[in-house]
C-alpha cells in the first residue's frame, strides 16, 4: 500500500480527532500513566479541541498521510518553524508514516527558508526526532489538571 502525503482539508477533521485520541490512549501508554493520557487527550474536551484545531490546522503548514483513503497520520507546523503535531494511527505505526510526514515538514520549512524547526515531543515520539538529528534541549515537565507530562524541547537546524 502507497502512502500519500497532502493537505489538510476542513473535511479531514473528524477522522484526525478520532486518531489523536485512539493513539494517544493506546500508543503512547507506553510512556504515561492512565491519568496522563486523561489530561493529555480529554474525551469531554473533544468538541472544543476540534474547533481550537480546526483553526490552528488551517492556519499551520498542515498535511494528512492516507492510505487506501484512510488517514493514517497527519503533522502541522507554524510558518515560524513549530512542528506542532506529529501523530500515526495507532494501527500503522513503524511503517514510515511518522518520517514521511517529518520529511514534508522539513521540505516546507526550507521552502520558507526557516533556519531551524522546533516541536515539543512527547516521551514516545523522541526517538523518532533523534533520529532525524534534532538535538534535546530540554527535558520539560508540564501540569496540566495537577498532573504532570514530561516532554522534550527538540530543534533541528535547517542549514
Amino acid at each position: 500500500m502507497s502512502i500519500k502525503i497532502i493537505r489538510f482539508r476542513n473535511s479531514d477533521m473528524k477522522e484526525i480527532m478520532e486518531l489523536f485520541y485512539e493513539t494517544v490512549h493506546s500508543i503512547n501508554a507506553q510512556d504515561y500513566s492512565p491519568a496522563q493520557l486523561d489530561v493529555w487527550a480529554p474525551k469531554e474536551e473533544q468538541v472544543r479541541r476540534e474547533q481550537s484545531w480546526m483553526e490552528s490546522l488551517s492556519n499551520n503548514i498542515s498535511f494528512v498521510a492516507r492510505m487506501n483513503d484512510v488517514i493514517v497520520g497527519f503533522a502541522d507546523m507554524s510558518h515560524s518553524g513549530y512542528l506542532d503535531r506529529l501523530y500515526v494511527h495507532k494501527h500503522f505505526q513503524r511503517q514510515g508514516i511518522a518520517s514521511s510526514l517529518v520529511d514534508v515538514i522539513e521540505s516546507e520549512a526550507k521552502k520558507l527558508a526557516l533556519m531551524e524547526l522546533s516541536t515539543e515531543a512527547s516521551i514516545t515520539a523522541k526517538p523518532i526526532f533523534v533520529n532525524r538529528g534534532y538535538q534535546i534541549v530540554q527535558k520539560q515537565n508540564i501540569e496540566r489538571k495537577g498532573v504532570t507530562l514530561v516532554n522534550y524541547k527538540m530543534i533541528k537546524a535547517l542549514r
